[in-house]
């Protein structure tokens, strides 16, 4: 069948406890329970009861979001084979691309259990508590964002834009002090409706302090099997599609570099055609909204809904 379909993964922020629970009784739910035999705990028992505190650590949220990515995947994917569509490509947010990249065939989903669990350790481990801060702004304009992070900025305390997720929201990271300053600049220098919402993260992701466990994760990825890909895939760090058969050198060093650099999620999405049916394949809504605000013509289906197989269904018969 003649469909533009494009999967979407989301990032760290989507997890929720409970997500799974939605999939107990279908075959899918073995590759949640799968992950459980790669880690020296119980993801599922976090996942599927909590505690909150204990999900939201980085080491288990990202673990946690590409499991439930996967298992949502082999749900969808049945319908997608009986009615013959085509993955037209794959595209995951942060922590997401690795899911897109387990659909891809370029990583083993086992192995890319194991390499975000340790990305999650290096990126949590890169800054201590309280050192830096993330902030999402809404509404505010990239020039005065862009210049708010220069102004702030000093070689011993820096800011800068860590997720271009749509027009109308940006985030920026860095060290907790330049994210005030950047505030304080934008609170003065902007005028409307912008508002500034700080998030509540382990880790100032995306950004210069982040370099350390770049550094790491670069010697630790040469011990996970990445293969060519099968599927286009959209990277992080250049919105970028690469086509059928990337070099694993390409893979490697893109899932390297996204650990410090920004996420161009809105440039992504703007290279989408306007008849491309777009899934988000994981926990939450948040790409679903972030695509509708980058262009509202998209037809985008979150997966982790009870009508979502109904929907889907009437859109490809």
């Amino acid at each position: 069948m003649d469909k533009n379909v494009t999967l979407l993964f989301p990032g760290q922020g989507s997890q929720y406890v409970g997500m799974g629970k939605e999939l107990a009784n279908h075959s899918s739910f073995r590759f949640i329970e799968l992950a459980d035999q790669q880690l020296p705990y119980s993801l599922t028992s976090i996942m599927l009861e909590g505690p909150a505190d204990q999900l939201q650590q980085t080491q288990n949220t990202q673990p946690a979001i590409l499991a439930h990515s996967y298992a949502l995947y082999n749900q969808v994917t049945q319908l997608l084979k009986l009615r013959n569509v085509d993955v037209a490509r794959v595209m995951g947010h942060s922590v997401g691309e690795y899911a897109a990249l387990v659909v891809a065939g370029a990583i083993d989903f086992a192995d890319a259990i194991k390499a975000v669990h340790l990305r999650g350790r290096l990126m949590q481990e890169a800054a201590s508590p309280g050192s830096g801060k993330m902030y999402a702004l809404l509404k505010a304009p990239l020039e005065k964002v862009e210049q708010a992070c220069e102004e702030s900025s000093n070689p011993a305390s820096k800011v800068m834009i860590a997720n271009f997720n749509s027009p109308e929201q940006l985030v920026i990271s860095g060290h907790a002090a330049a994210c005030e300053r950047a505030i304080t600049w934008l609170d003065k220098n902007v005028i409307g409706k912008y508002r500034a919402v700080e998030l509540k993260v382990s880790a100032p992701f995306h950004c210069h302090m982040m370099k350390g466990a770049a550094a790491k994760m670069e010697a630790a990825i040469e011990h996970f099997s990445i293969q060519p890909t099968n599927t286009p895939y959209v990277a992080n760090i250049d919105a970028k599609e690469y086509p059928i058969g990337l070099n694993p050198k390409i893979i490697a060093a893109n899932l390297v570099a996204q650990i410090d650099s920004p996420v161009l999620w809105s440039k992504s999405i703007e290279q989408l055609s306007d008849d491309t049916i777009c899934l988000e394949v994981g926990p939450g809504k948040v790409l679903t909204g972030l695509a509708k605000k980058i262009n509202p013509k998209l037809r985008v289906i979150p997966l982790d809904s009870p009508t979502a197989i109904d929907e889907l269904e009437d859109i490809l018969s």
